[in-house]
């Protein structure tokens, strides 16, 4: 004669703890997400010895060391940077545009940049480091 069991087992995964854990991970997460730069690509900017920095999030032009033009991350050919400026600009309502060239690149290219926010009647500012 065999005995039977009066309740069947029932296995079970502890998660008392789990939202706990999440919410330490997503606090985590947001705050290495807020100090992370927003400029990716990365240049070896000239440096300055005195930086001034600012809070809002203006647009950015990045130029390479290869001529490789670059509006906020998005690759674009110089004959097309003008035009994206200025929708960008105008999206934004935004005049201030930063620039972002290497310590080492040639002044022409920072002039034809320069140039170009004249034209649009733009404030370029350049980045350095300190």
């Amino acid at each position: 004669m065999a005995i039977k069991r009066s309740r069947r087992f029932h296995p079970e995964i502890p998660t008392s703890s789990m939202s706990d854990i999440m919410f330490f991970l997503f606090l985590f997460f947001l705050i290495i997400s807020t100090l992370a730069n927003p400029n990716v690509i990365k240049l070896t900017l000239p440096k300055a010895s005195s930086n001034e920095t600012t809070n809002k999030d203006h647009i950015s032009i990045s130029v390479t060391d290869d001529k490789r033009y670059f509006l906020n991350k998005e690759e674009i050919p110089f004959d097309q940077l003008e035009q994206a400026v200025f929708n960008e600009t105008t999206m934004r309502n935004d005049k201030t545009v930063v620039v972002r060239v290497p310590a080492d690149n040639k002044v022409q290219d920072l002039v034809d940049l320069m140039q170009m926010g004249v034209k649009l009647k733009l404030n370029f500012v350049i980045a350095t480091q300190k």
